[in-house]
Parts: structure tokens; sequence; C-alpha cells
């Protein structure tokens, strides 16, 4: 039966030593452990990853790898060494800071590197391990951006995900690190890759296209004949377990404890981890000046500031707490009194039923980070707001920011602004308060960790379900049998070729994708067999085909259907058609040359081809959409058609197609063997003007109406030899 594995740097539980040197085993309070917990305990599901303790003794190894798989988990053990070089090194000062767009802070060390590919190697044999072929592999977060794809080479069928739980980096910003084509080749290995918020997946995408050069057609992206699909989850919380410890006894009283000696005081809560994406120190500065500035609130509002202890032995944190330190002791010395004090500050972690007492409590909740995935205690606030009191003040940096537009979104690089959104939420009616508590309430409630866990399993679900429709398609020895055999039996031949991307490969010159040697023999050799009709059914204008097939007994369409040649006879149109058009087009793709390096203008007897093949990633397909886009109005009302071919956009005729030319040899011919093979979506005409026993072969794409698909032009060459070769055909006289 399929399995979900889930693999990330650290398991659900934590193993510890307690003071005799007996093992103890923690749960994590993490919001993913929450998530997943209904998962991995289902059946014989498996989370992989790191409990969390370096083992000296086999001993104690065997006992936690036993206890831990009686739970459904399987241990990544790993070193006092990997930990500091791959997680705390590569992981938090190379990843971290860069995604979070502190690239200054990033240390770019190939000691740190080479530690994460050996570490991410030993989480993938381990995966490996425990794996069958049909189970579904997620893997979570920037920790392990390799293991997919080195999942995918040694299982090329898996069903693999991937989530990253921290934002994704402008294509500026990723480009900056050294093995930047590495970490996205990683995360290819994917079938489904999955961010927090649209931007985040932009960015990815960006990088893609830009370093990769691969593009991709709303969020998928062909690779390897393989549709990877890239889309935005946010993830949320556990609501119900938020609301519950809410309500519950144990909190009420911490409450009645803690207002009874904070005394009559409006409160704002913050809560963080230890770390400069939070955006701490500036948060204090914030509140320095609202106090300044509204002294009235002096004695009347406390901020409860709560920082979770975090790598406090790497310098760039201790430094960070002494700052925090230095300010909020300056802050409260300068406005503190014997009866109040505006700071209320700890620096460690509380546990449940505190924390929903200061969620309970807190007037207002102060969330400004400078950079965050999502963001979590936002949404923990408004969960555990029963009374529906309450404001929320929210950075625009954070994930979280997308879905709950009802709070007050500031940008937390505007001290006054933020200062501004204090006095708003402090000065909030009630009534408005509640307004926007209930709104967000209700998207939380829905859109839950339980939700977000489902949406993303489901999706992957429908992506291999699709994988595997596709794969139907490619055409394996025992298609190609069939095919060769029935080309062989059959006594009428009736052969469609396209020309670029499916005989031969493309060049940035098309003037310089002439026919090879090889391809001149497979070509002489199909056209001198019995029966046999080859039509050569291209984009390329008349003149190219003539010049360079002409002298072989072949058939022409040319221009997409615009001008064809048969048998004996001279070239010809199709209908009457009217090239007067491109006077009004041609200034408009002359106007994108002269703003795109590289591009050219390539003038058919009745079309317009803007190239773009020498042009820089990126920018090109830029340009081709603002093209598409400008031309497709005009092209409906001058009765034309816009083409995105491979690199190139193509204006035509709207009355003319392959299919509509290629129809005329069908109707006519008697063959009981018909066979077309084309590269991009302009052949799918073609596919479709076929019978429904004809061999319909798409190059590359599998995403086609084609009955098969194969690799390549060289696939395609091969397949033609091969049927030249078993034919017993006679030669033509």
């Amino acid at each position: 039966m399929a399995r979900t594995i889930i693999v990330s740097n650290r398991l659900p539980v934590k193993v510890q030593k307690d003071n005799k040197g007996e093992l103890q085993y923690k749960p994590s309070e993490g919001g993913l452990a929450t998530g997943l917990g209904s998962i991995y305990k289902e059946g014989d599901n498996v989370w992989v990853g790191w409990p969390g303790l370096y083992f000296q003794d086999e001993d104690n190894k065997n006992e936690a790898t036993a206890r831990l798989k009686d739970e459904n988990m399987w241990p990544v053990f790993l070193t006092e060494d990997e930990i500091k070089l791959y997680y705390e090194g590569f992981s938090n000062e190379t990843l971290w800071p860069t995604f979070h767009y502190f690239n200054q802070y990033a240390l770019y060390k190939k000691s740190y590197w080479l530690e994460y590919q050996k570490v991410n190697q030993k989480f993938c044999d381990e995966v490996v391990a425990v794996a069958n072929p049909d189970d579904t592999i997620w893997v979570h977060d920037y920790q392990l951006m390799l293991l997919p794809d080195m999942i995918r080479q040694k299982l090329p069928d898996a069903s693999i995900g991937f989530f990253l739980h921290i934002p994704f980096p402008s294509f500026e910003v990723f480009r900056l690190l050294p093995w930047r084509r590495e970490l996205l080749d990683g995360v290819l290995g994917s079938d489904l890759i999955g961010f927090h918020t649209y931007d985040d997946m932009r960015h990815f995408l960006s990088s893609v296209s830009r370093i990769n050069f691969i593009g991709n057609h709303h969020g998928q992206i062909m690779r390897d004949r393989r549709t990877i699909v890239v889309d935005s989850f946010p993830i949320g919380i556990d609501y119900d377990k938020y609301a519950a410890s809410a309500a519950s006894p144990a909190t009420l009283s911490r409450e009645v404890k803690f207002r009874t000696s904070l005394g009559d005081q409006k409160l704002m809560l913050s809560i963080d981890r230890l770390d400069y994406s939070k955006g701490i120190p500036a948060r204090l500065q914030i509140f320095d000046i609202f106090l300044s500035k509204h002294p009235e609130y002096q004695g009347k509002v406390s901020l409860l500031m709560i920082v979770v202890p975090s790598r406090d032995n790497v310098e760039k944190y201790k430094h960070l707490k002494e700052e925090v330190d230095l300010l909020v002791g300056r802050i409260n010395g300068k406005y503190g009194s014997m009866n109040w004090t505006p700071i209320h500050y700890f620096y460690r972690s509380f546990p449940l039923e505190d924390l929903s007492a200061f969620y309970r409590m807190a007037d207002v909740a102060l969330v400004t980070p400078m950079r965050d995935g999502m963001n979590l205690v936002c949404k923990e606030f408004i969960a555990s707001k029963l009374d529906k009191h309450g404001v929320l003040i929210l950075s625009e940096m954070a994930g979280a920011s997308k879905e709950l537009s009802e709070a007050i979104i500031v940008n937390p690089n505007d001290k006054h602004q933020v200062v501004d959104a204090i006095y708003q939420a402090l000065t909030m009616p009630e009534e408005e308060q509640e307004t926007h508590m209930n709104y967000m309430q209700d998207t939380l409630r829905k859109f839950s960790i339980h939700h977000w866990v489902k949406l993303f399993l489901d999706r992957l679900t429908v992506v291999k379900d699709k994988q595997k429709k596709m794969a139907t398609k490619v055409m394996d020895p025992a298609m190609r049998a069939k095919l060769l055999q029935d080309f062989e039996e059959s006594k009428e031949r009736l052969l469609f070729l396209d020309y670029d991307g499916t005989l031969v490969p493309f060049n940035s010159d098309p003037q310089k994708a002439k026919p090879d040697q090889q391809l001149l023999d497979i070509i002489s050799d199909l056209t001198a067999m019995e029966n046999t009709q080859v039509i050569m059914i291209s984009g390329r204008d008349k003149n190219t085909l003539q010049n360079w097939l002409g002298h072989f007994d072949v058939e022409f369409v040319g221009e997409h259907g615009v001008w064809i040649r048969m048998k004996g006879g001279d070239w010809k149109t199709i209908d009457t058609l009217d090239g007067s058009w491109k006077e009004e087009i041609r200034p408009i793709l002359e106007m994108y040359c002269d703003k795109t390096p590289r591009s050219f203008i390539e003038e058919k007897d009745y079309s317009l081809v803007w190239h773009y093949r020498k042009v820089e990633t990126g920018l090109g397909e830029l340009r081709a959409r603002e093209i598409i886009s400008h031309l497709k109005y005009l092209s409906v009302n001058m009765n034309l058609q816009v083409l995105e071919g491979n690199k190139v956009v193509e204006i035509k005729n709207l009355e003319v197609n392959k299919g509509k030319a290629s129809a005329r040899w069908i109707e006519k011919s008697k063959a009981d063997f018909i066979m077309a093979i084309g590269d991009d979506w302009t052949d799918e005409d073609t596919f479709k003007a076929m019978p429904k026993h004809a061999y319909t072969i798409k190059v590359g794409d599998l995403r086609s109406g084609a009955r098969f698909s194969v690799r390549d032009h060289l696939a395609v060459r091969d397949l033609l030899e091969k049927m030249i070769a078993q034919t017993k055909a006679p030669i033509k006289s």
C-alpha cells in the first residue's frame, strides 16, 4: 500500500538526555509537527529527520532507533561537525540571510557547501532505504534543497513534493549564491513545488528561467519531459487547538494572575525568535518614538516583548541580543516610573497556556518582521481572541499579510507609519475591532494547517496522475515495434514531417539549420520507397524549402499552410491572401526589436516572424508576452493569427494553418499508414486533421493532442532510419 514519507531537517520529537544519562523524548511544539502529526502517524507512513541529539554510544543509538521507529519515525544520525557545517553553516549562515534579503551577513564557504551536499546525500540514502516505488515523498525546507533531485536519481518514478517555509528571494539576490544552479536543480527534482506566497513562487520561476534557462507556462515547468508544477500554498495553524487553549481553565487562571500584576494597562504584545530578520530593534525604536509622540499614553500602555533564544552563541546573534537588551534598558530608564514599566521583556520561551493568556490579554499584537516566510504568531493571536477584541499590526514583508488584509498592514522600515498604526490600533472602536477580527478568524478557521496539508498532498496526487497519463504517450519499444510493423505491412503510406525542431535542432540563426548528410540520406531513402508519399510541412518560406529539399520527390507545405507544392506542380497559395496588413504590423515588431538587443524580424510572403533565440533569457520571454498582448486585439480585427513557437512569435493570416493544408492530402489519399510528426503547437493543427488510426508524434513536450511522444530530433531520425531498414517494400524504379 502506498505511503506518505515526510522528510525534514528535524523529527517532530527531540531526543534528549536527562541528568542520569537516560534518553527522553520530547514532542516538538512547531506548527509543522502539529499539522503533519495526523499524516505520519497513520498506517505505515514515516517521518525522516534528525532526532536532535549527537549519539556517541551505539546502544543509545539503537535504543533511539527502535523507539522512534515504533512511533513511525526514521532517524538520520548527524555528527556534531555535520550540524555545525551543514545546518549552522550553509543552511543558517548562507541560505537563511540570502533568502531573507540580509545578504550582507551571508558567508559563502566551500566547506559549508560540501557538507550541505554530503548531508543531503545522507538524507537521500535513508529515504531510499525506507521508500517503496509507489510512496509519496514530501521534502521540507531550505536545509534539504538538493534532496528532491537526489531522490529522483535513485527513484525516477517517485512522487516527490517540496515545500519552502521561508521566503524565496528575487533573482537579483538569489544569483549572489555561488551554488545557485545546483540548488535549483535540486528542487526541480520535485513534481510539485510549494511556497507560502505568489511572490515567492514568482521569484523562483524567474530564477529558474534566468539561471536554468527553463521557461514556464502558468507555473508549469517542463523538464526531462516531466511536468513540474509550482504554486503557492499559504500555511495555516491548528485553529481549534489555539481557540481551545484560550478557553481552558489553566489559561484563564494565568490571565487573572498576569492582569493583577500589570494593573490597568493597555497591553501590546510582541513574540519573536531572536533573529535579525524579525526587526526587533526597529520595533523598540518605534515604541520609543510612540511614547515620545504620544505622551498621553505614558503610564497607560506597556509592551510585553518575548524573545525566544536562538543561536546566541553566534557572534551576530550575540550582538543582536546586546542591542535589544540596551534598547529595552534605555527605554525603561527614559520613560519608566515606580508604578509603570514601559517594556516587560522576557528572553525565554513560554508554555502554550502562558502564551494563550498573553494573546487574550493583548490589545494590540505588533508583528513587524523585516522579512518572514509566513509568521504564525499573528495567526495564533487571532485564533485566541475569543472575545474578538484586539488589533493586529502586521508587516507587509510577512507572508501572512497576503491573507490577513483586515489587519493594519505596515512597512516596518517606515517607523513613523508604524507609530501611527499603533495609535490607530489603540483608539480603534470595539465594533470595528470585532468586524476585522470576525473576518480574519473565518479565514484562518477555513485555511487551517490541516487544510494546507490536504491541499498540498491532493495537488501532488493530481500532478502525478497527469504525469502518468502523459507518460503513456512516450513511445516505448513496444509502441515503436507496432509502428514499424504497420509501416512494413502497409500498401500506401503518407508521411507528414515538420522541419525545425523535428528533423533538425533549432539554431540561433535560422539559415544555418540546413539539412546535414544524415538527414539528406533519410529523405532520399524515404522518397525512394514505392507507395510512400513524403510531405514536408513547415513554417519555413517556400524558397528555403525549395533550395534545401526541392531536388527530392517531396511535396511541400510552406509558411504553416500559406504555400503548397504538389508533386510535379508549382508553388501555389491555398487561398487568395492579402499581405498588406504587414505594413501596419511591421513597425510594431521593429519597435520591439529596437528595445530588445539581438532580436530580429524574418519576413515571409504572408507572415512576419519575430525571433528572440539570441536574446537574454527572461527578457525575450517578457517581450514575447508584450508583443502577443499588443497584437491581440489588432489581430482579431485584421483577421490575423498570432502564433507562439520555440523562441519565435509569428503573425500570419487566420485562414491558413498546417491542419487545413494537410487535409488536402488526407481527403485524396487512400493511405492505410499515415504518420505526422511535429514539435510545437503550430503542429497541433496537423495532428487534429489526421484520422484516428494515424500515428501522430510530438517531439519533446508531452502536452499535446498527438498520440505519442519522442524526446528530440535525434529520436525522430532514429525512428525514420528504422522504418527504412525494416521495410521490405520495393524501391521505386
